[in-house]
């Protein structure tokens, strides 16, 4: 969706960057708290909250909801960076900086849900950015749009990275008594330096999987993406075996391991940051990438078949890439849905 796609309220307090956005009006705010400090978020009313996904897609699901565009967690290989782009703005320090939120998502999905032409698909979100990045804190439309989902018994799942996840626990089980939820954690190491640089405004991976075992001992099944395993960074056989122990030790029902790839938006920023941070690997990445974005298939096949022999090893339930785990509420059974949802994203 493009800046000129959205409108904004005439209620809001001021009017700014129209000229940049291509927008009548765009709010745009900064706030004096050290968690916001040199971010700015452009408040804008969308005109359509439900995403479809083109057809030549990798994502095995039709429909998305996303809520902000950029992202403060800042993670150096996000594939999203290129969608800030579309909206004239900077891939690199733009998108950890300058946040789109769509301020009337809630109420914007609730009509679309309600209309006649919806027939109820699956929803994925956090597949584009984190909804529940350090924003949804200040603004909260996560409540609004679970509740929707919920009145309206819409399948849905979500992909995160935050913490916030746990302040919507008690509307993830409401909304699991009458449709399929699912929900995953993205874990790709447990290195903390390596986290430090690489995903710098991301909680920390101990506290990820501290969300994991808190959704597990409240009975919400939850299954970790670990995404991304990072060439030469976090693929050694040690840090691998680190990872999925500390996977398995949170209770997660499952493991889908996910190799880096490098779409344009995000190359350039992740070898910038590998030229300052990691030098002597620049040349490798040219060569195991010199064929696109993504890594080859020998390279993604080894360590699936290492991840997978290690869960198995460890305990952990199915390991192939699938549907984040649906939560399963107490009571009678209720039909199935018609088949898992794949969701690779990273």
């Amino acid at each position: 969706m493009r800046w000129e796609n959205l409108t904004a309220d005439s209620g809001h307090e001021r009017a700014g960057d129209a000229a940049l956005f291509g927008a009548d009006a765009v709010v745009s705010r900064t706030f004096d708290a050290p968690e916001f400090r040199g971010v700015t978020f452009h408040e804008v009313r969308a005109r359509s909250i439900l995403n479809r996904v083109p057809g030549a897609s990798r994502m095995p699901f039709e429909w998305t909801v996303n809520p902000y565009r950029g992202c403060t967690h800042a993670c150096v290989y996000c594939f999203a960076r290129r969608t800030h782009s579309h909206l004239d703005l900077d891939t690199g320090l733009g998108f950890d900086t300058q946040i789109v939120v769509k301020v009337n998502a809630p109420e914007l999905l609730r009509r679309q849900l309600a209309s006649p032409r919806w027939r109820g698909e699956h929803i994925a979100m956090g597949t584009n950015v984190d909804c529940y990045q350090r924003a949804e804190g200040r603004y909260r439309l996560m409540p609004g749009i679970i509740g929707a989902l919920r009145d309206r018994a819409n399948p849905f799942s979500i992909l995160t990275k935050g913490t916030l996840i746990l302040r919507d626990l008690d509307l993830l089980r409401q909304a699991a008594e009458v449709t399929d939820v699912g929900i995953c954690v993205s874990v790709g190491f447990t290195d903390t330096g390596l986290w430090r640089t690489v995903e710098p405004g991301a909680p920390a991976p101990e506290r990820r999987l501290e969300v994991v075992r808190a959704l597990t001992e409240h009975g919400v099944g939850c299954g970790v993406l670990m995404a991304p395993v990072i060439p030469f960074l976090s693929d050694h056989p040690a840090q691998l075996r680190a990872t999925v122990r500390a996977i398995a030790a949170s209770g997660a029902t499952s493991v889908t391991p996910l190799v880096l790839h490098l779409r344009p938006g995000a190359r350039e920023w992740f070898t910038a940051w590998l030229g300052r941070h990691h030098p002597h690997l620049v040349g490798r990445y040219e060569r195991l990438y010199a064929e696109g974005a993504y890594a080859p298939r020998w390279y993604q096949r080894r360590i699936t078949r290492q991840v997978h022999e290690l869960a198995e090893e460890y305990g952990i339930g199915p390991t192939r890439a699938q549907a984040p785990p649906r939560i399963r509420p107490a009571g009678p059974a209720r039909p199935e849905a018609t088949g898992p949802v794949q969701l690779s994203f990273l």
